[in-house]
């Protein structure tokens, strides 16, 4: 019964520290693009920014995985956080100074994305630490995912662009106190984070190629990361561009707040997806779920292709956001199942290197179409890219292959 409590306690300990970092994360997400407005407009200048907080996963994804495996997962979150919030308070006082450049920009994006490189692969990796019985790791997974997503994408981005709109460092400021706030509720997590090794100690490199191994061995999981990863070069290419496109003198015409509380609308999607994932999954069935997902991988760009109108828009946020976090819980859930703990953390590394690698190349290719053709020739490309999911997972993912993939492993 104690350790009942005790998990239960690590588990409200942990959500409430997701819900700060990704309320911290969701202002910030919304003050960056606006400080790299202030600097330029030129589409491939601003993309660049992008490129550079996105490349930590090119780099530092499969070290990231083998450090996730040998160190305590716990202080590795706590310690991200911590620098995360001496990173963005820093850029803070510079731009208050009024002193920002980009290359500073490109400091701070690299510098944040080497964190989330270790961040989110130790926190994908600790919650069957947390959550004891495997079946409720869907049911766990969709409340952190409810939790990160309302305070990333319905707090965070209203709240980022209602103080930016007063003074852009007190934005940063108050992100940067997030991330404190959450490295301390993680540092009161309960118990031991650090993964049970039975072998002798191995070199880092043989460790990462173990995972690599796993993973390019296991059909689905390998499905799952490259349709991912498509559709994260699909999304990434058009949020990469999108402030351009509607902030101000942009077709869209919106203002820093009306630019948060649309951004804002992902979450309304999301939330609600995250809350009825496991209802939709036990009536049709998780190929059927994860299909109907694939199918909107394309929806936003191409709502964006054909229109400005701000209510589209944010019914396509709507549409695309619910059913992509539909997806990202029940492929998070099956790998936390299928995969034995002293090695998910480098799967996940892996199956992330496929997944969110492809984003700094989105994001690069979003400059040179948007430098060269504008931004119409950014969201038909990103719309075409999205759309090559659907075939794979139709063809691959199979409900045979679902139902074998679990019980392989025990």
């Amino acid at each position: 019964m104690i350790q009942s409590m005790s998990r239960r306690d690590n588990f409200a300990r942990l959500a409430s520290a997701a819900g700060l970092s990704n309320l911290a994360d969701g202002v910030f997400q919304i003050t960056l693009p606006l400080v790299a407005l202030g600097i330029t407009r030129d589409p491939a200048a601003f993309a660049s920014v992008t490129v550079i907080g996105r490349l930590p996963w090119l780099l530092f994804s499969l070290p990231a995985g083998a450090l996730a495996d040998r160190l305590d997962r716990r202080r590795t979150m706590a310690l991200v956080n911590l620098g995360r919030a001496v990173m963005i308070g820093g850029l803070a006082v510079v731009v208050a100074a009024g002193l920002e450049e980009l290359w500073l920009l490109y400091l701070v994006a690299f510098g944040l994305g080497v964190g989330e490189t270790m961040f989110d692969t130790a926190a994908q990796s600790i919650l069957p630490n947390v959550v004891d019985d495997p079946s409720r790791l869907s049911k766990a997974n969709g409340r952190l995912y409810a939790i990160e997503l309302t305070a990333n994408q319905f707090i965070g981005p209203p709240i980022g662009g209602l103080i930016a709109g007063v003074a852009l460092a007190g934005a940063l400021a108050s992100s940067a106190a997030a991330y404190a706030l959450a490295a301390a509720f993680l540092v009161l997590l309960v118990g031991s984070f650090r993964p049970t090794r039975e072998a002798a100690p191995t070199r880092l490199r043989s460790d990462i190629a173990e995972g690599v191994r796993y993973l390019a061995r296991h059909r689905l999981l390998r499905t799952l990361a490259i349709c991912v990863g498509i559709s994260n070069l699909s999304s990434t290419a058009t949020f990469a561009v999108f402030p351009l496109y509607a902030v101000e003198p942009g077709p869209m015409g919106l203002s820093a707040g009306g630019f948060g509380l649309l951004i804002a609308t992902l979450a309304a999607g999301s939330v609600v997806g995250s809350l009825v994932v496991a209802r939709i999954e036990q009536r049709v069935g998780r190929r059927r779920t994860l299909l109907l997902a694939a199918s909107t991988f394309s929806v936003l760009p191409l709502v964006l292709a054909v229109t400005s109108s701000v209510p589209w828009v944010a019914i396509a946020f709507l549409l695309a956001s619910g059913l992509n976090v539909g997806w990202n819980v029940i492929t998070v859930s099956l790998r936390q199942r299928i995969v034995p703990d002293h090695l998910l953390g480098r799967v996940n590394a892996g199956y992330r290197l496929l997944a969110w690698g492809t984003m700094p190349i989105g994001a690069a290719l979003s400059g040179v179409l948007g430098g060269r053709w504008g931004l119409d020739a950014v969201f038909w490309t990103s719309a075409t890219l999205g759309a090559l999911c659907l075939p794979v997972v139709f063809f691959v993912v199979t409900d045979g292959a679902l139902s074998a993939a679990e019980p392989a492993t025990t």
